[in-house]
């Protein structure tokens, strides 16, 4: 294929020899005429073809344009398929950059880029809810004028990042926790990444609350039978003192046992997330044996009434639901003073439901104790509480049970009238 620069000699050559051809028959000016006027029709079909080429480059569409004819075609469509690849290697970097922009708003964790001023580059949206900050307001904003916090502004200025830094109180209502660490990249910029920890905090002060708890309740007990025992070997008692004092002992080391066995009953109920299985549990059989413990529990001091309003059954662990029910009622025998009601109910509620209730005319409980009545060792009088043998775990195992039935635990109070209890469960939960 012939190129355009030998194209363009040829046609030199052409003109100079027609100018000289000229030159014998119509004088030295018309041939310099006539040999100007031979090379200004490629220089004219140039002109167009660059004009054409200057339009397109404006509109940034070469690769539209149509392919001239003459020499000028090679050069053009060489240029549009450079154009061509060109367009495609941005296309596959912007790809490429709008993959990883959506990557980092899909992490969980706060992302923000940082310039060697500690200036923001780019950070995701977590970033921005954590922080309340707004990129395109706040970018190329040095991040300390944004995050006053003074620990933040002295992890900045330390530059010692080996460590990540924990902030409270921060997110929007100020109730999040949240552990960042700067990461260097590039040249002197660096990567923060910020992780959310609030529930990581919560539980580990859960923790720190149970084993404390667990201390405080265990210590009591032990140094009551310490200090019984002492007094037995060191004392010459009468019998009468001494089965006594063998009593106490005794009633001390069954509220050890209770609180153990609870805590190893709430233990395996948490262990063990899966829904509960699915026998058949005769509700009748169930009123029948929580009557006999109440009554026992009681000794003769409250007025009960189980009442039996469905014949559906339920369709779980007879043993859980069992102690559920009967958490609920020893929860009421305890709370509710000499001579006062207790009634238990089994009945059918719309749409479908099966529902079993307690209700107490005990002292009732205030609205702001309800939403914690189901954490562990929560109590609302805490001495009267252990005077009558509770662990503070009831209504905490209740409510794991409730869970693994689909179940939903309903507490409903008003101080001075009494309390109700509901355990509601699904229409599945049920059976003839």
């Amino acid at each position: 294929m012939i190129s355009a620069i030998t194209r363009f000699a040829l046609l030199a050559l052409l003109a100079f020899i027609a100018a000289f051809v000229s030159l014998n028959h119509v004088g030295a000016l018309w041939a310099i005429v006539i040999g100007i006027a031979f090379l200004s029709v490629p220089l004219i079909y140039s002109y167009i073809n660059l004009a054409r080429l200057g339009k397109f480059v404006q509109s940034d569409s070469i690769e539209l344009m149509p392919l001239p004819t003459g020499f000028w075609e090679e050069v053009f469509s060489k240029l549009q398929r450079l154009v061509k690849s060109l367009k495609q290697k941005v296309r596959n970097i912007e790809q490429q950059h709008n993959h990883f922009i959506e990557a980092f708003q899909a992490s969980p964790n706060g992302i923000v880029m940082l310039d060697e001023n500690d200036q923001i580059e780019w950070c995701n949206e977590i970033a921005e809810h954590f922080f309340g900050l707004i990129f395109k307001r706040d970018v190329m904003q040095r991040i300390n004028f944004l995050i006053r916090r003074p620990e933040f502004i002295q992890y900045l200025i330390k530059r010692n990042f080996d460590e990540p830094l924990l902030m409270e109180r921060m997110g929007p209502d100020g109730s999040m926790s949240l552990m960042l660490q700067a990461f260097p990249f590039g040249q002197n910029r660096h990567l923060l990444l910020v992780q959310n920890v609030t529930d990581l905090q919560k539980a580990d002060a859960m923790r720190r609350d149970f084993v404390a708890n667990v201390s405080h309740e265990m210590r009591t007990p032990i140094t009551v039978l310490m200090g019984f025992l002492e007094t037995v070997q060191s004392l010459d008692l009468e019998k009468d003192q001494r089965e006594q004092y063998f009593d106490m002992m005794m009633s001390q080391a069954q509220r050890m046992k209770s609180l153990v066995e609870d805590l190893l009953t709430l233990a395996n109920l948490e262990a063990n997330a899966l829904p509960a299985a699915s026998n058949q549990v005769n509700i009748e059989t169930v009123m029948a044996y929580l009557r006999n413990d109440a009554e026992a529990l009681s000794q003769g001091k409250h007025v009960f009434s189980f009442d039996k309003q469905a014949n559906a059954n339920l369709l779980g662990d007879e043993r859980e639901i069992l102690s559920a029910f009967s958490n609920l009622v020893s929860n009421a025998i305890r709370y509710t003073p000499d001579t006062g009601s207790i009634y238990v109910k089994w009945h059918m509620i719309s749409p479908g439901q099966g529902e079993f209730s307690v209700t107490d005319t005990g002292p009732g409980i205030a609205a702001e104790h309800l939403s914690r009545l189901t954490e562990r060792f929560y109590r609302v009088d805490r001495s009267r509480s252990r005077d009558t043998g509770g662990t503070g775990l009831g209504l905490a195992i209740v409510k794991h049970i409730a869970s693994r039935h689909q179940a939903q635990l309903i507490i409903e109070s008003t101080p001075g009238r009494g309390s109700t209890f509901m355990l509601r469960f699904p229409k599945e939960r049920l059976t003839e």
